[in-house]
């Protein structure tokens, strides 16, 4: 006990000289040390204690260790980050065994923690890319239209004129009755005439032909007639037509 004891001591005096301000003797047999990472990373706070309890057979046995937080600011560990530290120092421990082996286990902790910052770093640009990726894909499956095909557009064309007539229609029925009595018997009267195409094309005097018209049962030839005089012609025959049907309705 007496060896055991005197090798504690003189283990202690010299970590004492390394660790000034971070160690702490907590018993004849425990000690605890301020351990942080080897490089101070902004925004990954992570400074514990190590605490290391010599079993009386030490150092030809590792010592149980431990790390404990010390305050919040400083930084938490997180779940299965205490046991994975643990894990290596063991290893350092089993390297060192025979010898005095606390300066190597604070100095491995050290790196311990520094490689906990960088696998959290990691794990949290990976989780950014995933929700990154995940916000893009619902927002472009917000804005991925469907592809047009002729029998798409045909079923869009459709829905939308019977929609268009019947709103037209509405706004008609709404128009007609906000008027008068009068209005209303001239507006019926005005869509039971019919048109005078429709005058034209009951007649069967073919509205786009070219060849010849009709005036007085008489065939006319218009071959020697330009375009526009036969456009005209027509739609004189036309207006006529329209003029005699309204002659007779005031009759």
């Amino acid at each position: 006990m007496a060896d055991f004891q005197a090798i504690l001591d003189e283990e202690f005096e010299v970590l004492e000289s390394i660790f000034p301000d971070e160690l702490e003797k907590l018993t004849d047999t425990q000690v605890r040390i301020r351990v942080e990472p080897e490089e101070e990373v902004t925004g990954h706070p992570l400074t514990v204690a190590l605490v290391v309890s010599y079993p009386p057979s030490y150092p030809d046995v590792i010592p149980e260790l431990g790390l404990e937080e010390i305050d919040a600011e400083l930084g938490e560990l997180r779940d299965g980050e205490a046991d994975e530290v643990v894990k290596q120092l063991n290893i350092v421990a089993e390297e060192s065994l025979g010898m005095a082996m606390t300066f190597s286990l604070a100095t491995a902790a050290r790196e311990a923690l520094s490689a906990l910052i960088v696998a959290r770093r990691v794990r949290e640009k990976e989780e950014d890319d995933a929700r990154t990726k995940a916000y893009e894909e619902a927002e472009a499956a917000k804005t991925k239209g469907t592809p047009v095909t002729r029998e798409a557009y045909e079923k869009w064309r459709q829905a939308f004129m019977k929609e268009l007539s019947e709103r037209r229609t509405k706004n008609e029925e709404e128009r007609v009755r906000a008027l008068g009595a009068k209005e209303r018997e001239d507006v019926r009267r005005k869509q039971a005439r019919q048109s005078g195409r429709q005058l034209f094309e009951t007649s069967k005097v073919s509205a786009t032909s070219d060849e010849a018209l009709y005036e007085d049962g008489e065939a006319v030839d218009m071959s020697q007639y330009t375009r526009e005089e036969r456009d005209r012609a027509r739609w004189g025959s036309e207006e006529e037509a329209t003029v005699k049907l309204e002659d007779s309705d005031d009759e």
